[in-house]
């Protein structure tokens, strides 16, 4: 089972916990072994991740851009660099600077390699392009199966 991840970033550390349990406990449920596609951004990707390899699953990772790291929060630089050098495929887009439209191209990307979509996802509309709801329909309109992944007591900022 291919399993690509889309979700919020920027989360409160219980809600961190809450989403990692609940990641873990989705896992738990699924039969055979799993290969988890992320881009490895801070919060439910990087969750996603580990948990994929926590339970002994395969990792691929999706670069959207060759500035990507750099965009992302200095403090998530070391698990970043961990989760990307124990990804078994690393798939990196042509784009240089991280934009929404290439974190859109890369989640796209990441659809057209799976079997299936979960978002940790609050159900609002996207702050931006390409955010959590628009990939969401993205995988909607290729008819993947979406399961939503939003534990009782999460919150945003």
């Amino acid at each position: 089972m291919r399993i690509a991840i889309t979700g919020h970033r920027l989360l409160p550390p219980e809600t961190e916990a809450l989403v990692s349990r609940a990641l873990h406990e989705a896992l738990d449920e699924q039969l055979g072994a799993v290969i988890g596609i992320s881009c490895l951004a801070d919060g439910a990707d990087a969750l996603f991740a580990q948990a994929v390899l926590d339970h002994g699953g395969a990792l691929i990772a999706v670069v959207p851009a060759s500035e990507y790291r750099d965009g992302l929060p200095q403090e998530h630089y070391p698990v970043y660099d961990r989760l990307l050098a124990a990804a078994d495929e690393v798939h990196r887009l042509p784009y240089v600077e991280s934009t929404s439209e290439a974190h859109m191209a890369a989640s796209e990307f990441m659809l057209g390699l799976a079997d299936r979509l979960w978002a940790v996802w609050d159900g609002k509309p996207a702050r931006g392009f390409g955010g959590t709801a628009d990939v969401v329909q993205a995988a909607r309109d290729r008819n993947l199966p979406v399961q939503v992944i939003w534990p009782e007591g999460a919150s945003r900022d």
